[in-house]
């Protein structure tokens, strides 16, 4: 039988098996998703020469931005954004990396954007997250990146966030992995105190559906919107990908 798959690290958790398995069922299609749980990047040609019958993958944490030497091309808008979360295999036995993280982020943020929501501050600087800063380009929001260690491209780190810098940025987006299950009383460490009601805290995680930093948000009336509609639209998007 066929398969598609997912590559990642501590992806028991995963949304994309239980949701191409249920699609798979309800629509009678012979094929079977499979976890490909690996502890180093390395492994990966292991997996495909062990999985002849791969039809194409999803790409988790941590290899987003790993993966791609192992590639024979890239489409043009993962390379832009320098991270790849499916790859599509051909007939020819080319594989192709592609990226559907920020059309999902995208069609999930959009309908939660107010005239005001013109400033993000983006949590992480993972391969995530530079899906999500090409997403805020196309919609036109200026960001700045949040991390614990200093880069040419990130203006903030975590330990000299102020309350005023919070505030000035009514979009915040966390690309982190902290929060997700079981790890579900940690946050993102910034200034909470500075979120108001005009802010929109969106989290890319989904396991737990309320994560504490989109808790933290509620409490001081933000916006909030978990990573669940984010990942169907991304599941969706990789579909059509591997099938047209």
């Amino acid at each position: 039988m066929s398969k598609f798959g997912l590559i990642g690290k501590n992806i028991a958790y995963s949304f994309s098996r239980t949701h191409f398995s249920d699609k798979f069922d309800n629509e009678e299609l012979p094929y079977s998703y499979v976890n490909f749980d690996i502890e180093t990047i390395s492994r990966f040609p292991e997996i495909l020469k062990e999985n002849n019958d791969i039809l194409g993958l999803n790409v988790t944490i941590p290899y987003k931005e790993q993966v791609i030497p192992y590639l024979d091309g890239l489409h043009k808008t993962a390379a832009d954004i320098g991270a790849v979360n499916t790859i599509k295999f051909y007939p020819s036995g080319k594989i192709k990396g592609f990226n559907t993280d920020y059309y999902g982020f995208m069609k999930s943020i959009k309908p939660l954007l107010k005239p005001h929501h013109t400033h993000a501050l983006i949590l992480g600087t993972g391969g995530a997250s530079k899906a999500i800063a090409y997403a805020l380009k196309k919609l036109h929001l200026s960001f700045d990146y949040v991390s614990r260690n200093a880069h040419s491209n990130v203006k903030y780190l975590y330990s000299n966030l102020t309350e005023e810098d919070v505030k000035n940025h009514q979009v915040i987006i966390n690309c982190t992995p902290i929060g997700t299950y079981p790890n579900v009383n940690e946050c993102p460490d910034i200034p909470y105190d500075g979120i108001t009601k005009e802010h929109l805290l969106f989290d890319l995680i989904y396991n737990p559906i309320l994560t504490k930093f989109l808790i933290c948000g509620e409490i001081q009336g933000a916006t909030i919107c978990n990573g669940s509609k984010m990942l169907e639209y991304q599941a969706e998007k990789a579909w059509e990908i591997w099938t047209k």
